[in-house]
């Protein structure tokens, strides 16, 4: 999972995603299950269970309290209502409510059928999900309105204490304009109703289906077919406009993964927010292994969407080299009432955010000072965490305080762990080999259906790599010292040095420039401070009020489209800002001015390592 925060005074983004969960086939009685989607009562819609037949008097039926890699007690059974079961001939059965997420049921050897109502997440959100137990992180959440069923199939469909190894059959009865779109092969191939097989729950809630009015496109890279289905309650966007740019990076990742992925389908759940609207407010993505549900708002112009989608999506993807690929029994055996969370969080989330950024110099979409400008701002968020935590007892503690708080280190810490690990390897194969290989290594020594043991992960991969891998895992992921990255950066050549870093024009770190009249609505330059040299090129003071900026009249309802646009913002681009002063109104007509910020980084240097240098970046 991905949780990354890019923090305004005024509007902030979380972004997130989810660890893999893998199946197995099984012979076993089926599940049948049935979401009618066609008669929803009260904002919720009907769930119908008919299990096979049970040799227990009593079974437990359940709801998740977590799934793998939300890391997140979110408690999906409190989103359940009216919990019924019947035997065989309709007559009700006793329900006894254990807590929160779990019913027992009594004389279940006669159980013919469990029905309730779900309630959907999205009508719920408060804060966006991040620090904010109250709420579900939204891609991993579910909504439930005429125009769009997201169904994260968890939040829907419980299982049986006695069935966790039973295959499901799912049907999901649904209003024919509506599309489902998921990684599932539908079975059915009727307008209104789509049938679903999986070979057991833990794989079942793998697949989530987003329901909306026909809005995607198909493509193919190499041999694995891409969907990608955008719903946008205002028709802002459209997935052909989204498409290219996803391809594109598709195309990157694959060539950049080699052999290492073989999936034949992925499914690009986008779900756009109305932030005018009580709606969506956990702003990422949540992967699973054929497929990622993604969150954002619809007001974020469409420059900033691509490179938010390109940074998010393709995190998510990576995670089908681990913890696809590569897990541990806590993730294979996953326990969704009383989870225990695995000590290699540096590997499923630090590893797959250093491929998504790796990837993108490796292919030249970003360039080598790009990377190393990301690198640093990994590292001076890092040092905002607690650097002396074992990042193995955070990992394994992470459901839990105090180590809950530094879970967003995985993707700041986690994602340097990885980079270190690369340039060890590469430094001691003399640029032959990196991490990528070590993870195809370890595919091949496990795969998805094959779990390792906690405690055996990191002998395994010292046997394919270094005693210096096995130092490195030991004093500074398991161990408290801090890494000296200037360390490991000047091994690739790669030193020390003064960056100039474009912050925004409205804000310096959390502090405003600007403020609004609550009374009219009207956002104005705050008085008694100084500002940046954007306002004073353009002849902007303290106090004035800023009514438009190029064309486009801003107040408080539509401020955060105001700070999504000014992101995208370029030096020198030019700009026209009406802004009144004194009551009258004037047009301001100029270019573009960042403020710029001197903040450390890092550059090639030593000649020396060069050819070392291009096998870590580009080999």
């Amino acid at each position: 999972m991905k949780k990354i925060i890019c923090s305004v005074a005024i509007a902030s983004l979380l972004l997130s995603c989810k660890t893999a969960q893998t199946s197995k086939a099984t012979t076993s009685p089926e599940v049948q299950v049935t979401i009618d989607l066609n008669n929803p009562k009260d904002d919720k819609v009907m769930v119908t269970l008919v299990p096979s037949p049970s040799n227990q008097d009593i079974v437990t039926f359940s709801i998740p309290k977590t799934v793998p890699g939300t890391y997140s007690t979110d408690n999906y059974g409190k989103y359940i209502e009216n919990v019924k079961a019947f035997d065989t001939k309709g007559n009700p059965l006793t329900v006894t409510n254990v807590d929160q997420n779990s019913w027992k049921i009594a004389d279940a050897k006669k159980l013919g059928k469990v029905t309730y109502w779900v309630n959907d997440t999205y009508d719920t959100e408060k804060g966006g999900g991040f620090g904010n137990d109250s709420d579900v992180f939204s891609p991993a959440g579910t909504n439930i309105s005429p125009e769009n069923y997201m169904l994260n199939t968890h939040g829907f469909v419980g299982y049986f204490s006695d069935k966790l190894a039973t295959p499901y059959t799912t049907t999901v009865l649904h209003p024919e304009a509506l599309f489902g779109a998921t990684s599932m092969d539908d079975l059915d191939a009727s307008a209104s109703k789509d049938v679903f097989k999986t070979a057991r729950y833990a794989e079942l809630v793998e697949h989530p289906i987003m329901y909306s009015k026909p809005n995607y496109t198909i493509f193919k890279v190499d041999n694995m077919e891409i969907l990608i289905s955008v719903y946008s309650p205002n028709g802002t966007y459209k997935a052909a406009d989204i498409t290219p740019a996803m391809e594109t990076m598709m195309r990157a990742q694959k060539k950049f993964l080699g052999s290492i992925n073989n999936n034949k389908k992925y499914a690009v759940l986008l779900y756009l927010s109305d932030m005018k609207k009580q709606d969506a407010k956990g702003f990422g993505a949540l992967e699973h292994p054929t497929s990622t549900t993604v969150v954002m708002p619809e007001m974020m112009p469409a420059e900033e969407m691509a490179e938010q989608l390109k940074d998010v999506v393709s995190h998510e993807f990576f995670h089908i080299v681990t913890p696809l690929g590569v897990h541990s029994n806590e993730i294979h055996n996953f326990d969704f009432n009383n989870p225990k969370m695995s000590k290699h969080l540096w590997m499923y989330e630090g590893v797959t955010e250093y491929f998504a950024n790796l990837f993108q110099v490796n292919q030249g979409l970003i360039s080598e000072e790009d990377f190393y400008n990301r690198m640093s701002d990994k590292i001076r968020q890092a040092s905002t965490m607690n650097d002396t935590m074992p990042f193995t007892t955070m990992s394994a503690n992470v459901l839990t305080q105090p180590y809950k708080d530094q879970y967003l280190n995985v993707y700041q810490k986690g994602a340097l762990i990885g980079m270190c690990i690369d340039i060890i390897i590469r430094e001691n194969s003399h640029g032959e080999r990196g991490i990528l290989d070590l993870m195809q290594k370890l595919t091949n020594e496990y795969g998805p259906n094959k779990p390792f043991n906690d405690d055996e992960l990191f002998d395994k991969i010292t046997a394919f790599t270094y005693p210096e891998v096995k130092t490195f895992l030991d004093t500074y992921v398991n161990g408290p010292t801090p890494i000296p990255y200037e360390k490991y950066f000047a091994k690739m050549g790669v030193t020390e040095a003064k960056t100039k870093k474009p912050g925004n024009v409205f804000l310096k770190g959390q502090t405003p420039y600007i403020t609004v009249n609550p009374e009219t609505k009207e956002i104005m330059m705050l008085p008694g401070i100084d500002l940046p040299e954007f306002y004073s090129v353009l002849g902007i003071k303290n106090g004035d009020v800023i009514t438009a900026i190029n064309n486009k009249n801003y107040n408080l309802d539509n401020i955060y489209d105001l700070i999504m646009e000014s992101q995208n913002w370029k030096e020198n681009d030019a700009i026209t800002v009406k802004i009144k002063r004194d009551g009258k109104e004037t047009e301001l007509k100029g270019k573009i001015k960042l403020p710029y910020e001197e903040v450390d980084g890092y550059q090639a240097t030593d000649a020396s390592k060069k050819a070392l240098k291009e096998a870590w970046l580009k080999g």
